[in-house]
């Protein structure tokens, strides 16, 4: 038995009431700082609101022993209930915080979790039982206190022993010292626990379950604004669009790229952070700024909480494209809502810059449904690339393998083709050139593209052969980035080999390069593969400078005049005599002379009187899948 005198004079409210304005303190700072609100930062806030409930019921409690004559002795033990369901509870959350820093399996989570439950749930049921029967903290009718057995303390060593336990099990998937800070300020706790209860004192009971919150907070959840700015970092700007697009909020998204700014030491300019600092400050309440780094700035608005949304949005285009303007700097600004079907953090940054990679400098760009689909469309090509890249399949059916006829001018026969690509996708079908080489030349799979197609054509041309038709050859199509490739003449020579393809029936374009270093390349992948038979086409002469004294050292056998040349030729004597000129000295040097883009009857004799070996262009064929060829090719007349 206890008197109820000696009993308060174990406590002070001190503790409790420093704890509820710390929680408050919080709660104010969660208002008015941008925090990373990811589930754990919810488990956070809870564990808060549970602190907060605690120590106001254990303040209520003993102040309601002072007066106990008087009080209600069902309230009185409600106070303690709640005291310990606080306190437990927020041993039980920080198990149920612990599983997403830790990586915690469904199977690892779910037993840790129970054991905690149970451990709450039997504080609960103690407490409660107490109320009724003599088996714990009670009050006899001459209001005397019964302590009984203290629950509380087994229940409170035992969630201890769990969250150490899963610290250690799992330290390994952590930052160490992220789990000797979560570690330390635990031991912390219970050694003010110990100490206090040494000298019978209950008053910091409470407050030791701050000081594991507040680690956790520094560690995790500190996102610290820019104080000059206000803005917060890139980890800020992932979990704002993380949770935008998880609770389906209405977010507004204006992307400021300050093109070539860069930070003087910390800072960035001060031109540059007067307007980031409007930005920040004057035009919207209700919203977040993110420093993305390299001049790229991220403002987020809260749609549904922001009145004339659409007035104040072209007020702050307006303004601050007129301040970057006056401060001498190029810019691109991209905005829109979030809403029209961003993913994550990534899609959402991986959109801005597939808008600003097509738009002008100095220039804003609202992002609607219509850039959406095309940035989806965008993706998926790039994730279908990426995935050809990977399985390497020279079968692969999403790769397609069409041409164009070319007229022998000689013969008056379609002998020879140029091969040319497609992708036929899932889920869009039809993809051209134009589309997807740029992207496959960005993403580093041009060369997988590159080599499949050379395969398909060795094995078509060997069916063509073996059902008789007559074939020179088949000129592909190489970009300079495949000729960088140190394996590049290595893997072609393979394809071929493994063909079985005779005769050397394939031919290598390639387009002149103004480098230095990449005509060295080409030049040494000419010679190495001209050893192994094979021809080669330059492509597009005439779309740009040539440099004739280079073009003499490569070891080229056929120069293709670009349509560009057969327009000029039309176009005025002078400018046909030019071109005839070019041909016929290309000729006298041995090289044979295509013309591309031949369109009519009038094209077809102005090039053949301009010394053409070849003719190509959509006078004779547009481009067709390869199987089509057989209705150009001539079958061999069997002896």
């Amino acid at each position: 038995m206890t008197d109820i005198t000696a009993y308060f004079t174990q406590y002070s409210p001190i503790g409790d009431i420093l704890v509820i304005a710390t929680c408050m303190v919080f709660i104010i700072l969660f208002q008015t700082s941008y925090m990373n609100r990811t589930e754990s930062f919810i488990t956070l806030r809870n564990i808060l609101a549970l602190l907060i409930i605690a120590a106001a019921s254990n303040v209520i409690f003993y102040t309601m022993l002072l007066n106990i004559e008087s009080c209600n002795i069902t309230l009185l033990y409600i106070m303690r209930l709640l005291t310990h369901v606080g306190l437990t509870g927020n041993l039980y959350l920080y198990v149920i915080y612990l599983r997403e820093p830790l990586h915690l399996v469904e199977r690892e989570r779910i037993k840790f979790e129970r054991l905690a439950a149970a451990a709450y749930i039997l504080i609960v049921i103690y407490d409660i039982l107490s109320m009724f029967l003599p088996i714990g903290f009670h009050i006899t009718e001459d209001k005397r206190i019964i302590s009984g057995f203290n629950m509380f303390i087994l229940v409170y060593v035992f969630i201890i022993s769990l969250i150490a336990f899963v610290l250690h099990r799992f330290r390994r998937r952590i930052y160490y010292k992220v789990v000797l800070a979560i570690a330390a300020s635990t031991g912390v706790s219970f050694l003010v626990m110990f100490i206090q209860g040494l000298n019978q004192q209950v008053s910091f009971t409470v407050a030791t379950f701050l000081f594991p919150f507040f680690a956790i907070m520094y560690i995790a959840h500190s996102n610290p604004y820019d104080l000059e700015l206000g803005s917060v970092g890139y980890s800020g700007f992932e979990d704002s669009i993380d949770n935008a697009v998880k609770n389906k909020s209405e977010l507004e998204i204006i992307s400021l790229n300050l093109i070539g700014i860069e930070k003087e030491g910390s800072q960035y300019p001060r031109k540059i952070r007067r307007i980031v600092r409007k930005l920040s400050d004057e035009y919207f309440r209700f919203k977040a700024l993110f420093d993305l780094g390299e001049g790229r700035f991220v403002l987020t608005v809260d749609s549904k909480k922001c009145n004339d949304l659409e007035t104040k949005l072209k007020k702050l285009i307006s303004e601050v494209s007129e301040d970057i303007k006056k401060a001498d700097c190029d810019y691109k600004m991209v905005y829109g809502p979030i809403s029209v079907g961003i993913s994550d953090n990534n899609d959402c940054i991986n959109l801005i810059k597939y808008i600003e990679n097509r738009m002008p400098v100095n220039s804003g760009k609202l992002f609607t449904g219509d850039e959406i689909k095309a940035y989806r469309e965008h993706r998926y090509i790039v994730n279908e690339l990426e995935n050809i890249h990977k399985n390497k399949d020279m079968d692969d059916d999403r790769v397609l393998v069409f041409c164009q006829p070319v007229l022998n001018t000689r013969t008056n026969k379609f002998d020879t083709a140029e091969a040319l690509m497609r992708l036929r996708l899932p889920d869009m079908g039809m993809v051209f050139p134009d589309r997807f080489i740029p992207i496959a030349e960005k993403y580093g799979y041009i060369t997988s593209l590159s080599l499949i197609l050379l395969s398909k054509c060795c094995n078509q041309i060997k069916e063509f052969i073996s059902e008789g038709y007559y074939i020179e050859r088949l000129s592909v199509n190489f970009s300079m980035i495949d000729l960088r490739q140190t394996d590049f003449t290595q893997n072609v020579k393979n394809i071929i080999l493994n063909s079985q393809l005779k005769d050397n029936k394939i031919a290598i374009e390639l387009t002149e390069s103004q480098n230095e270093k990449d005509f060295m390349i080409v030049k040494e992948k000419i010679n190495e593969l001209k050893e192994f038979g094979m021809k080669f086409y330059l492509d597009d002469f005439g779309t740009g400078y040539s440099n004739f004294e280079r073009l003499m050292e490569l070891p080229i056998d056929i120069i293709k005049f670009d349509r560009s040349l057969v327009i000029a030729s039309a176009s005025n004597k002078q400018s046909e005599t030019m071109v005839s000129y070019l041909a016929h000295m290309f000729s006298d040097l041995n090289y044979a002379v295509l013309y591309e883009g031949v369109e009519t009857e009038e094209d077809e004799s102005r090039c053949t009187d301009m010394c053409a070996r070849y003719l190509q262009g959509y006078k004779y064929s547009k481009p067709i899948p390869i199987e089509q060829l057989r209705n150009f090719l001539e079958k061999k007349v069997s002896c």
